[in-house]
C-alpha cells in the first residue's frame, strides 16, 4: 500500500489572505510565503491580490530588509512628515511603499501619526504664510506703481484675488480712475 501525499502545514489551517498580506508587508517575499504556507506560488499571489496588497519590486524588498537603509528611509519619511506636513499617502509615494508600511516606518523612526484635522491645520498654516508673503510682494509692486490688472496678469490671478491679497497686506489703495473714454459733462437743470 502506498502512503498518502506528504502532509503540509497549510492543510489543517490555510492562511487567510489578510495573514499573508501582513507577512508580506512585514518584508517576507512571495517565495518565502510559498515555503511557509505550503500553497502554490499562484495561490499566494491570488490571495495577496484578494487582500488588496500593493506588490513591491525586488529592489524595494531588498531596501526594506536592509536594516540601515530601512532606518534611513524611516528617518527621511519622519522628516517629511513632521517638517513639511506630508500625509501618509505622500510618504508612501516618497518611499515607494504602501501607506501601512509608511506608517510603520514613521513609528519606527519615533514619529507619531497625526489625525486628518491636525494635518489640515498644519497645511492651512503653511498656506496662510505663503499667501501672506505673496500679499506683501504684491503690495511692494503696487506701491511702486503697478496697477491691479497688471499684477493680476503677472501672477495669473483674477483682479478680485489681487485686491483681496492687497487688502490682506494692509495696502493703502490709490483712488480709482476712469480708464474708459471721456464722458460728456452732465447738464444741470
Amino acid at each position: 500500500m502506498n502512503p498518502g501525499p506528504a502532509s503540509t502545514p497549510a492543510e489543517g489551517a490555510s492562511p487567510t489572505p489578510e495573514a499573508l498580506r501582513k507577512q508580506y508587508e512585514s518584508g517576507a517575499t512571495v517565495d518565502e510565503l510559498v515555503t511557509t504556507s505550503g500553497l502554490s506560488y499562484g495561490t499566494v499571489l491570488n490571495r495577496l491580490h484578494q487582500a488588496g496588497t500593493v506588490m513591491r519590486t525586488s529592489w524595494q524588498t531588498r531596501r526594506m530588509r536592509d536594516g540601515q537603509a530601512r532606518r534611513n528611509l524611516a528617518t527621511r519619511l519622519r522628516r517629511l512628515y513632521e517638517q513639511q506636513g506630508a500625509t501618509l499617502t505622500e510618504l508612501a509615494v516618497a518611499g515607494s511603499v504602501t501607506r501601512r508600511a509608511a506608517k510603520r516606518l514613521l513609528i519606527e523612526a519615533g514619529g507619531t501619526p497625526r489625525t486628518t484635522q491636525q494635518t489640515l491645520r498644519i497645511r492651512s498654516a503653511a498656506d496662510a504664510a505663503r499667501r501672506k508673503r505673496l500679499a506683501l510682494s504684491l503690495r511692494a509692486r503696487y506701491e511702486a506703481g503697478a496697477t491691479v490688472p497688471d499684477l493680476a496678469a503677472e501672477c495669473s490671478y483674477s483682479v478680485g484675488t489681487v485686491y483681496r491679497l492687497l487688502h490682506l497686506a494692509g495696502t493703502r489703495m490709490r483712488p480709482k480712475h476712469n480708464h474708459g473714454p471721456a464722458r460728456a459733462p452732465r447738464k444741470r437743470s
